[in-house]
C-alpha cells in the first residue's frame, strides 16, 4: 500500500478524533522509535474488534504511549477492565497521562514491569475476552502461551507486526524477525485455535481459542 492509499484509508475509515491524533503526533516527535505506535486504521479495527467480541476484559502486551491501549478501552463497556503491560515506567507515565486524557483510565489498570511477571500473577483470575501482544517479538511466543491460557474459549488473541516489514521473507540474520518466523510456523498448525493473518499495517494474526 502507498503512503498516498494509506493516507485514504485512514481519511474514510478510521475516526481518529483529536486524543488520538494528539497521541500520534507526540509520539512521533520521539523519532525512530515511534514505528512502535500502531497506525490510526489499526486502532479503529482494535477498537471494532472489542466491541464484536463483547469483550469484557482484555490484556495488552505492551502499551508504549497508550495508542492501542486507548483504543481497545473505547470498545469495552464502562465497566470493563483491560490489563496494560508496560516495561519502561516512562513510557507508562506517557501513557498514563493519555489515559485521563482520553477519558478511559477507569477501564484500564497499567502495570509496569515484565509482561511475563504480570500474565504469571494473572493466572487463575476472572477468564479474560481479547489479548493484543504488541511488544519485543523474540518474546512474543511466551506471550502467547501465556494470554492463550488466560482466555476464555472463543477468546480472541492479536498479535501485531507479524510480517516484518517483508523480513519474514528473508529473517536470516535478524533475532526479531527470526522469532515471528518460527512463531507463525507454529500457530500455523497450532489446533487450539482458528487462526486468520491479515494484512493490515505490519501485518496481524488473529487466534480465536477453541
Amino acid at each position: 500500500m502507498t503512503d498516498e492509499l494509506h493516507d485514504y484509508v485512514v481519511g474514510h475509515g478510521a475516526r481518529e478524533d483529536a486524543v488520538l491524533a494528539q497521541v500520534r503526533q507526540e509520539t512521533a516527535a520521539l523519532g525512530e522509535i515511534a514505528v512502535m505506535q500502531i497506525a490510526p486504521d489499526q486502532g479503529a479495527l482494535m477498537t471494532m474488534l472489542t466491541r464484536i467480541l463483547g469483550a469484557g476484559r482484555a490484556i495488552e502486551v505492551g502499551t508504549f504511549t497508550g495508542y492501542s491501549a486507548i483504543c481497545i478501552a473505547r470498545g469495552l463497556p464502562a465497566d470493563g477492565l483491560l490489563v496494560a503491560c508496560e516495561l519502561d515506567p516512562e513510557r507508562a507515565r506517557t501513557a498514563s497521562r493519555n489515559f485521563a486524557l482520553a477519558g478511559v483510565a477507569d477501564r484500564i489498570e497499567l502495570r509496569v514491569g515484565p509482561a511475563t511477571e504480570t500474565l504469571d500473577d494473572l493466572a487463575g483470575s476472572e477468564p479474560f475476552d481479547l489479548a493484543f501482544i504488541d511488544a519485543d517479538k523474540p518474546g512474543y511466543d511466551g506471550y502467547y502461551g501465556s494470554c492463550l491460557e488466560l482466555l476464555r474459549t472463543g477468546g480472541l488473541i492479536v498479535l501485531d507486526n507479524v510480517l516484518q516489514d517483508g523480513r519474514v521473507l528473508d529473517p536470516e540474520g535478524d533475532e526479531s524477525a527470526e522469532a515471528i518466523v518460527r512463531l507463525n510456523a507454529k500457530l500455523a498448525v497450532d489446533e487450539r485455535v482458528e487462526l486468520a493473518m491479515v494484512g493490515v499495517a505490519d501485518g496481524l494474526t488473529l487466534a480465536l481459542k477453541r
